[in-house]
């Protein structure tokens, strides 16, 4: 296997003999598509007559065969990648999906990635190379400068080469499938019980513990939204529940947290001490037995980051236009240069009305800000509920799964679907209790049905449950219509994961209306608006720290488990120290290092703060039109460039500006 971009081929002979048979007029052509095949023609691929051979065959000069292999690229793309899609979906049910526990066929089962050789096997089939030498490959600049004069076709014959771009072994494709599905399975079994916890509090009686009994929560998830909905209960105890959370945190982040306490209900934990005792009668263990219980997890969380780097990375030879994970993530992936995100965030982390709001949440608490604020939730409708009178409300409606996937056409047409349209989105959505926190996934193929997932606990769904829904379903809504709704199946989807992360942010905020709890209004707005602006100060925080953990990684290829933890530690205490200390007045809190994306999802925590940017201006625009048909419209632009699809979608720029502004003016109205 050679790496991208080292082959020795001389094409020049190539190219003479192909202008001098198909004309001048096509010479730009063929000078680019022997070139792009070159670049990925491996020795195994055949030799220089070979290659000769090849493209000698398979230049395409007629349109109308252009147009032909296009449509046949398409549509034999979609089903080969769809059906492999939902195999692969199968492969990982038991991992994602609350099945029970989980064996060692399911977790072998989950390795497997029958899709990581169809890249490979559509180059040494000669597939790809046939896209190759008749269809250009495009760079981010080349389409952000010449995009906004094509129509869709082009577009789509643009998604369509992504797909050939670079050329992965399959056994590197494979390796990066493996330590991911091991990453998710640590990560979403990552529970703590809370119930489990213990204190020298004396807001607490002797003996009496903080959580109530059965409450387990998964790391970061859930332990953040419990730890927020305490801002519903102004006691002192609900103080100290969020103090004790916070404390859990640190000692994750820090590894300091005893391995045996990680999702055992059998043993009492004190976060504060540390200290750890059987849960039973008498609840005392001696000597090596009590050692052997605070033994802390020996830094596995960073150990699973280092597999998820050291995989990634074995793909950079094959990539030297895009050099890292971390150029193609913002390049490739996300599309907008890791400068520009950087920029974007910060414009957020030191803006004026960022200050302003934090001076507000201080007068709002009575106390300092402590470094768990970050998730201050008084801005949202549903902090004026009790976490109870949430699940009561939500169990009402929806007892089970079931009946919230029965009621999905109601739901979407209180949301604003005509009665059709939200049929036939609903007939295209299945959904499932996940094991994890809930997550989307998107079908591939317009045969096949998008899948909502969210945690749904003993006793039947409850708000939390319920309001990762909302957020599935704005996920769910937005692949089904860039699915089944798009013209050409290269352009489905969207640019970005923050663009569909803006859909969802905007089906979650309605969450409470939904359930009857109250219709937005001009003061529903303004507590909006600075119930996002702080969300995305936040965000925008942790994802600088996770942009600043993969750097440090590129630049320490070598270093242990326990040196990433300390880098790791030192880069969120450094990006708390720069933008939240003038705030908070707190220093050196690592608090913004305890996202689970950090270590599964690689650099996939920048598209949340890009999200909450776009689906502010987005709703801004739904305001301006139905609501159903402006969702439709804009989903359905499809996979262009996110600075095209956002021009599209609101007519401007991606841009900070419209929630600084109107938060701004809430701030004032509120001071």
């Amino acid at each position: 296997m050679t790496p991208f971009g080292s082959s020795s081929l001389d094409t020049s002979p190539t190219v003479e003999h192909l202008i001098a048979r198909f004309g001048e007029e096509h010479a730009g052509r063929i000078r680019l598509g022997v070139q792009q095949a070159a670049q990925r023609w491996w020795p195994e691929d055949g030799d220089a007559e070979a290659f000769s051979d090849f493209c000698e065959a398979n230049f395409l000069a007629d349109p109308r065969a252009l147009a032909t292999t296009f449509q046949r690229l398409t549509a034999t793309l979609e089903q080969i990648d769809g059906h492999l899609h939902e195999v692969r979906r199968t492969l990982t049910w038991p991992i994602d999906v609350d099945t029970g526990p989980l064996t060692a066929a399911d977790r072998l089962f989950a390795e497997l990635d029958l899709a990581a050789h169809v890249d490979e096997d559509l180059f040494r089939t000669k597939v790809a190379f046939l896209a190759l030498l008749n269809f250009p490959v495009h760079t981010l600049a080349q389409r952000l400068e010449e995009g906004p004069a094509w129509d869709r076709e082009t577009w789509a014959r643009s998604r369509l080469m992504d797909r050939f771009a670079v050329r992965f072994p399959a056994s590197v494709q494979q390796e990066t499938t493996r330590v991911s599905m091991a990453a998710e399975q640590y990560v979403s079994s990552y529970n703590l019980r809370l119930d489990r916890l213990v204190t020298n509090s004396p807001l607490f009686a002797e003996g009496e513990r903080p959580f109530p009994e059965g409450l387990r929560m998964i790391s970061h998830w859930g332990l953040r939204d419990q730890l927020a909905s305490y801002y519903a209960d102004p006691s002192p105890a609900g103080l100290a529940r969020q103090r004790l959370i916070l404390r859990v945190m640190e000692r994750i982040v820090r590894q300091e947290i005893p391995a045996a306490v990680i999702d055992n209900p059998e043993l009492l934990w004190d976060p504060e001490t540390n200290a750890v005792r059987p849960a039973g009668e008498g609840g005392a263990a001696d000597g090596a037995d009590a050692q052997d219980l605070t033994a802390r997890e020996p830094d596995t969380r960073y150990a699973t980051l280092l597999e998820i780097f050291h995989a990634f990375r074995k793909a950079d030879p094959y990539s030297p236009a895009e050099p890292t994970f971390v150029f193609r993530r913002f390049e490739r992936e996300r599309q907008i240069p890791e400068k520009e995100v950087e920029a974007l965030l910060v414009s957020v982390l030191t803006s004026p009305e960022v200050a302003d709001l934090g001076r507000l949440i201080e007068r709002r608490l009575g106390r300092p800000l402590e470094p768990f604020d970050i998730w201050y939730s008084g801005f949202k409708s549903r902090g004026g509920f009790p976490e109870s009178e949430l699940d009561d409300a939500v169990r009402a409606r929806y007892p089970d799964l079931t009946a919230f996937a029965a009621s999905l056409p109601e739901l979407l047409e209180e949301l604003g679907f005509s009665p059709d349209r939200a049929h036939w989105l609903a007939d295209h959505m299945e959904v499932d209790p996940a094991r994890g926190a809930g997550h989307a996934v998107q079908a591939l193929r317009r045969e096949d049905k998008a899948h909502l997932r969210t945690r749904v606990p003993q006793g039947g769904m409850d708000y939390k449950g319920y309001n990762v829904a909302m957020h599935e379903l704005g996920h769910n809504v937005e692949q089904v219509f860039s699915l089944n709704g798009i013209d050409h199946w290269p352009l489905a989807g969207v640019p970005n994961n923050a663009c569909t992360e803006a859909f969802a942010f905007i089906f979650q905020h309605r969450d409470l209306e939904m359930l009857g709890l109250g219709e937005q209004g001009e003061e529903g707005r303004r507590a909006e608006a600075l119930g996002i602006l702080w969300n995305t100060y936040e965000i925008a925080g942790v994802s600088l720290v996770d942009m600043g953990v993969w750097n440090w990684m590129y630049q320490h290829p070598d270093a242990t488990p326990a040196e990433l933890r300390e880098a790791a530690l030192a880069i969120a205490r450094d990006i708390w120290n720069r933008y939240f200390t003038p705030v908070f007045g707190v220093r050196d809190s690592e608090i913004l290092a305890i996202y689970s994306h950090m270590i599964v999802y690689g650099l996939y925590l920048p598209d949340y703060a890009i999200g909450h940017l776009l689906a502010f201006q987005i709703a801004q625009k739904l305001r301006e039109e139905n609501f159903g048909a402006g969702v439709e419209r804009i989903a359905r632009l499809g996979k262009l460039t996110p600075d095209a699809w956002v021009r599209g979608a609101v007519g401007g720029p991606i841009s900070a500006r419209a929630l600084l502004d109107e938060a701004g003016e809430a701030i004032a109205a509120a001071t």
